[in-house]
């Protein structure tokens, strides 16, 4: 069984991982602190993707779709904080797609959550040769 490789990577970073790199300072990043970081890798016939999402009540506060060969990891997060007569709160959603390889199986996908960390883990059918050559017809 020969494991499918993983499609490269652009030599430019995804858009998301740029924007965040652009700090403003108290700011936080131009566009909110809203992302989700995340890591992946193929593991066993498998493609794993590991986000860091602490402080969240799985069951109620996160949601993973696979659909179209993208992997949606979306978060929502609120923290209240009352301490003598003074109360806090704080509230944010978090999104990440990602593009699966070629070969992802939509229909073999399992998550897990432990100690802040998602894991997904993608089931990957044999890599099957993509390129076709195509005959030319021609008229006489």
């Amino acid at each position: 069984m020969s494991v499918p490789t993983r499609q490269p990577r652009s030599v430019f970073p995804e858009l998301s991982e740029i924007f965040d790199t652009l700090r403003w300072p108290s700011f936080g990043t131009v566009f909110g602190n809203n992302l989700i970081r995340v890591e992946d890798h193929i593991d066993d016939g498998r493609y794993i993707v590991r986000a860091e999402i602490p402080g969240v009540d799985p069951d109620k506060d996160i949601t993973v779709t696979v659909d179209r060969g993208r992997l949606d990891i979306h978060a929502e997060r609120t923290e209240e904080k009352a301490e003598k007569g003074r109360s806090e709160f704080s509230y944010g959603s978090f999104h990440r797609s990602v593009t699966l390889p070629p070969t992802a199986d939509d229909d073999d996908v399992e998550a897990s959550y432990d100690k802040g960390i998602l894991t997904v883990s993608i089931g990957l059918a044999e890599e099957t040769e993509s390129a076709k050559k195509i005959d030319i017809k021609t008229t006489k």
